[in-house]
């Protein structure tokens, strides 16, 4: 079982993340944590296995207090059994946080921290709306280092517009340079309600589909030759340091989310909260959850998105996923190179991994 608690506050809108965020304004701190804590406390008789993972994403959880932090902490603790947390992780951006701050994450219990950095070229990290620059993002991870933070995650972004082949690849040796233990590299995508979609759509900004698989295979060939095991689509773990959490997704397993515009799986039901932060805190107080959208996975549902999500991971999916129709098409995708069958298990080989969403789809 594992626990995602969404804090959707930013001090700056980036202008291609299409996630549920806001500026803090004029939002009751307080009454937002206490909000969260009892949801949990509401959702608590719902969860048949001990939480084993924490993750606080979303915006920008390390833009709160140490106090609410220390609130929250404490809130979860007491709503929930967390007796068997193992992997607790923060997402941090470089410029809300300093030495002191780092001490007090892992006062919390905080033992992995994922830093937003995006990119260590100036021009880019312009382009993508943050704040921090190169040389903050470089001394955020060694204030983690000295702080003593067990594990270290990098979040980095390619095909941006305006980050040229060089760009990329000095990113990534720089990111490998400061010997984190796990770097995310993602293809930029164009979501809707974005900036960057209406740039696009303007044609403005433009989609590349050899220069999405030549900065992948820049990112996989630099760290990888840097000890960095490749074990999903976009995410690289010195060995032991894969994120547990993650894991858990895609592999299935039920998963409790916290806060507005969060998603639960809970034993084959799926709900997604109200993505409106007043709204959610009324709703908690008045009405005892914030779901506006429950959805029953039935067999079908659960198989395809297994399928889907364990393609994208080093360890593939089983060929039980398959239907007949779906066996059928593996044998187009196995003489094309693009998937090997290891004794029960399919994965995705060569240029496999850069078209892992059309070959899920071919298979389903």
């Amino acid at each position: 079982m594992h626990l995602y608690v969404h804090i959707p506050f930013c001090h700056r809108i980036c202008p291609y993340c299409s996630f549920y965020k806001h500026t803090p304004g004029n939002t009751d701190m307080r009454g937002f944590i206490d909000a969260l804590i009892a949801e949990a406390r509401q959702r608590a008789p719902q969860l048949l296995a001990p939480v084993t993972t924490l993750y606080l994403g979303g915006g920008t959880p390390s833009m709160l207090s140490r106090s609410h932090l220390s609130r929250l902490f404490d809130g979860l603790h007491s709503a929930l059994d967390l007796r068997s947390l193992g992997e607790v992780t923060l997402e941090a951006n470089p410029a809300t946080f300093d030495a002191a701050k780092a001490q007090h994450f892992l006062t919390l219990g905080v033992n992995r921290v994922s830093l937003g950095i995006q990119s260590f070229a100036p021009h880019v990290l312009q382009t993508l709306g943050r704040e921090h620059s190169r040389e903050e993002a470089m001394t955020s991870v060694q204030v983690l280092r000295d702080a003593g933070m067990p594990a270290i995650n990098i979040d980095l972004m390619f095909s941006i517009p305006g980050q040229s082949a060089d760009d990329w690849q000095e990113t990534i040796q720089t990111a490998a340079s400061l010997a984190p233990d796990h770097i995310s590299a993602y293809n930029l995508t164009y979501e809707e309600d974005t900036e960057f979609l209406d740039r696009l759509t303007r044609g403005e900004y433009r989609e590349d589909i050899e220069r999405n698989a030549s900065d992948f295979l820049t990112a996989e060939r630099i760290l990888t030759a840097a000890g960095f095991d490749h074990y999903e689509t976009s995410n690289y773990a010195k060995p032991g340091f894969a994120s547990v959490h993650n894991q858990g997704y895609w592999r299935g397993h039920d998963y409790l989310g916290l806060g507005p515009s969060a998603v639960s799986t809970l034993n084959s039901v799926r709900h997604r909260n109200l993505a409106d932060t007043p709204g959610y805190i009324t709703m908690i107080n008045h009405v005892g959850h914030a779901a506006t959208e429950v959805e029953e996975l039935d067999a079908e549902a659960r198989r395809i998105e297994r399928l889907a999500l364990l393609l994208r991971t080093r360890e593939g999916a089983p060929l039980t996923l398959l239907d007949a129709a779906g066996r059928d098409r593996l044998q187009i995708l196995v003489e094309e190179l693009l998937v090997t069958v290891d004794g029960e298990r399919l994965r995705l080989i060569g240029r496999g991994p850069l078209l892992v969403d059309e070959i899920a789809a071919h298979l389903v």
